[in-house]
């Protein structure tokens, strides 16, 4: 059996895009809302099945993926996230790169010789990774019009994959991949996929409740944004913290999500400048992971709520 299992943003999205354009095969899906990333625990393997993993922390998921290595299962990962040690396996391929300047999408591109580069841009621009996204494109002589749609497709995807439950967002991951995969070209999908109007349609109404939004704890190196419980601050916690970033660039930034039960889900952006220590920030909370450039905390109790902001501040000040 095959499987296909990755993060339900841009990148995972993308990275099996290229994947299965290069190579296409029947396979199960595996994906969820972007925070939903201990997905190999999700599958019974057995000896002999084919798994893909794409754009999910090998550490998060090294149980399960120890478990199907000693099935006899085969597994290919590629990744950016915290892997942590490696597991020695024959039945193991790895396509990981920790560094602060790639994401998924970028490593699959690279693997595949750059067959489909224009949609790791597309997964790239998603992950707030800008810079390498434009250099992917730069020998395309594309428009600065084209430019900006691609921009913001990989926006729309990545916006998609924020909630806490599926039920906040507007596509199911996997629905969404499948509206992707029908197109080679991404501006053909822009053009001619008239479900993608939702996305840009549910981004701008977001995006008009963040204007009422205040910063706090603003200092030259760090701010703090808490959002409400309601499915738009949800939905928009991970685009609207790669927005603030790119204009500040200099600046950490934590958003904080009031969770219905209570507590808050936080996400982390570090400077753009140096993208580092997002990941070691929040690995010190129990459901924090992530990378050095972005990272979060699934549920930060409210009790840690202190303890987290200090520990923002002190790390984003030295």
């Amino acid at each position: 059996m095959n499987y296909d299992i990755f993060n339900g943003d841009a990148d995972g999205i993308c990275s099996l895009h290229q994947l299965r354009l290069h190579q296409q095969i029947e396979s199960t899906l595996v994906t969820g809302v972007k925070r939903d990333v201990n997905l190999l625990n999700k599958i019974t393997p057995q000896e002999g099945d084919y798994i893909t993993v794409l754009d999910l922390s090998l550490d998060t998921n090294r149980t399960s993926l120890i478990q199907a290595l000693d099935k006899g299962a085969l597994v290919y990962y590629f990744d950016h996230h915290y892997a942590g040690e490696i597991p020695k396996s024959k039945n193991l391929e790895v396509h990981i790169d920790t560094s602060g300047e790639i994401c998924t999408s970028l490593i699959v591109n690279g693997f595949l010789n750059g067959a489909f580069s224009v949609w790791a841009a597309v997964g790239a621009y998603g992950d707030n990774f800008y810079l390498a996204a434009e250099r992917v494109v730069k020998s395309y002589s594309f428009s600065k019009a084209q430019n900006e749609l691609l921009k913001e497709l990989g926006t729309m995807l990545n916006y998609n994959g924020y909630g806490v439950s599926l039920d906040d967002l507007y596509f199911h991951p996997e629905e969404l991949y499948w509206l992707v995969h029908q197109y080679e070209d991404p501006f053909a999908f822009i053009s001619e996929e008239k479900k993608y109007q939702v996305l840009i349609d549910g981004y701008k109404a977001d995006m008009e409740q963040v204007s009422n939004i205040t910063l706090n704890n603003t200092t030259k190196t760090t701010a703090v944004i808490q959002l409400p419980n309601a499915k738009w601050a949800r939905r928009v916690s991970g685009v609207y913290g790669n927005k603030l970033a790119r204009e500040n660039p200099n600046r950490a930034h934590a958003l904080l999500t009031e969770l219905p039960d209570g507590g808050f889900r936080v996400s982390v952006r570090a400077p753009l400048t140096t993208r580092k220590n997002a990941d070691i920030l929040c690995r010190q909370f129990i459901t924090g992971g992530g990378r050095s450039a972005a990272a979060g905390i699934n549920h930060l109790n409210e009790v840690d709520y202190d303890s987290f902001i200090e520990k923002f501040i002190t790390i984003y000040s030295q």
